[in-house]
């Protein structure tokens, strides 16, 4: 029975991953929350890991946000995501774990990469100034892995989600990514009877959108690989794996889509003087295909899912 330790299970990814272990009823699962643990302090990461011994770690933890968040504070989204990926990799190893798996961000791609993204796009252009910040600290996490692996031999990989989306997200009207908001939005818009919804920028943007359930899936996956089914579909140097649909929608139509779901019938107005961000962003998982494993849940009926789980909890918050 292998003791498996994961990092930012209250986190959408990383609970959607622990909801998966615990159904399985095979391993032992190490949590802490951040009042427990400040993955930012070296030597408590240093102690847990000593104390604690893991077979294994899955690194979900991580600060996130969308585009506004991003913006406004960009050194903490660099500093906070290097300290954490940098303890609890490295302590990892100090401790002598051997497997670990590394959640990072399709935002690790150049701003204009040609579509879809593969994984060899990485370290070949410009990255998108509005999360520059935060896809530096994760193409880190990457190269810590590899470096990790090729210098001492560590089983230590690294995935790339999509978009990602499901209960347990980010609903917050300013911090959130882009799907979660457009619920919210639509969702107050109708309960408050409004006839218009802005949208920030020209709705043109295309987006990859993969439920965290198909991540989590996804993820152990990848990270339960024999070793040498890994090694001989990537790269010593370029060792990543893409996670996603390998389809993609504008920010209109999904705009469109939302409204719909949420049951909205007004105007939607798009706001052409905020960012539109990177134009399109769609990876090639044919790596990830080639290993065995496709996406599973169509988007319709995941934001249906999605929208029922951000219903609910509004309920509970409100008693």
């Amino acid at each position: 029975m292998a003791r498996i330790y994961v990092a930012g299970h209250r986190g959408m990814v990383g609970g959607a991953i622990l909801r998966r272990l615990l159904a399985g009823g095979r391993d032992v699962i190490l949590t802490r929350t951040h009042a427990e643990l400040d993955l930012t302090d070296q030597a408590a990461v240093r102690d847990f890991m000593a104390a604690e011994r893991p077979d294994a770690v899955i690194l979900a933890a991580a600060r996130v946000g969308g585009i506004h968040a991003n913006n406004t504070y960009p050194a903490d989204f660099i500093y906070d995501n290097l300290l954490i990926q940098a303890n609890v990799i490295g302590q990892a190893h100090a401790a002598g774990v051997q497997r670990l798996l590394f959640l990072g961000s399709s935002c690790i791609y150049p701003r204009e990469a040609p579509q879809p993204m593969a994984e060899d796009a990485l370290l070949t252009g410009v990255l998108e100034p509005t999360n520059e910040p935060y896809a530096i600290a994760k193409i880190a996490g990457i190269k810590l892995c590899e470096s990790f692996a090729r210098q001492h031999g560590r089983d230590y990989r690294s995935v790339m989600p999509t978009n990602l989306y499901g209960p347990g997200d980010n609903f917050h009207p300013e911090n959130s990514h882009v799907l979660p908001a457009l619920i919210r939005r639509f969702h107050e818009a109708v309960r408050g009877g409004r006839g218009e919804v802005v949208i920030w920028g020209t709705g043109t943007p295309r987006r990859e959108f993969l439920h965290v359930d198909d991540m989590a899936e996804a993820s152990l996956f990848v990270m339960d690989l024999d070793r040498a089914t890994y090694e001989a579909n990537t790269r010593p140097m370029l060792s990543h794996i893409n996670v996603g649909t390998g389809e993609d929608i504008s920010i209109a139509d999904l705009a469109r889509l939302v409204a719909e779901v949420t049951g909205y019938r007004g105007r939607i107005r798009f706001d052409t003087s905020r960012p539109d961000g990177t134009p399109r962003k769609l990876m090639d998982v044919s790596r990830l295909a080639a290993m065995g494993w496709r996406a599973r849940t169509a988007l319709r009926p995941g934001l249906e899912e999605t929208y029922q789980w951000f219903l609910r909890e509004a309920a509970s918050l409100r008693q």
